[in-house]
């Protein structure tokens, strides 16, 4: 057992655990943020997708002693006092969830992505996308979505 300490979703977490637990089941049992999807258990699906330190991870990969320290942010933490994130919206306007559990992994690599690149192209969206698999939308939707929101948020800047 060891004591690991990170922040989560912008609070300052810490908690007595075996660091060797995988970061997706500290999450959703020890945490219950349960927007971070198990599919795959092996790091080919990205529904599990988390960010850490402003890059998009499998939370599936990764062992909780590995947070340790750093930033970690789910699902749960992109809306802001109980209003939806502007890319939240626009999956929904584009219809980008339909049976919604690659959702929370598809925009957690889409806002990993406008952190780093406000202003993606559309083959650096589908190179993001790349580790995120959905099987209802034919991706069309997703690119759309964060396409329209890169576009808002560069006319706010």
């Amino acid at each position: 057992m060891k004591n690991i300490t990170f922040s989560l979703n912008n609070k300052n977490v810490s908690i007595e655990i075996d660091p060797t637990k995988r970061l997706l089941d500290v999450l959703r049992e020890d945490f219950g943020l349960t927007g971070t999807k198990e599919g795959c258990g092996i790091g080919e699906c990205g529904a599990c997708t988390v960010i850490v330190d402003k890059k998009a991870v499998c939370s599936c990969l990764m062992l909780l002693g590995q947070v340790d320290g750093k930033e970690v942010h789910t699902i749960e933490g992109i809306e802001r006092d109980g209003e939806l994130s502007l890319l939240q919206k626009n999956f929904i306007k584009f219809g980008a969830i339909q049976c919604g559990f690659c959702t929370p992994g598809m925009i957690m690599s889409a806002t990993a992505l406008l952190m780093e690149n406000p202003n993606p192209s559309i083959d650096q969206i589908k190179r993001a996308l790349s580790g995120n698999l959905c099987r209802c939308t034919g991706y069309v939707q997703i690119i759309e979505a964060i396409q329209a929101t890169a576009d808002e948020m560069n006319k706010k800047a």
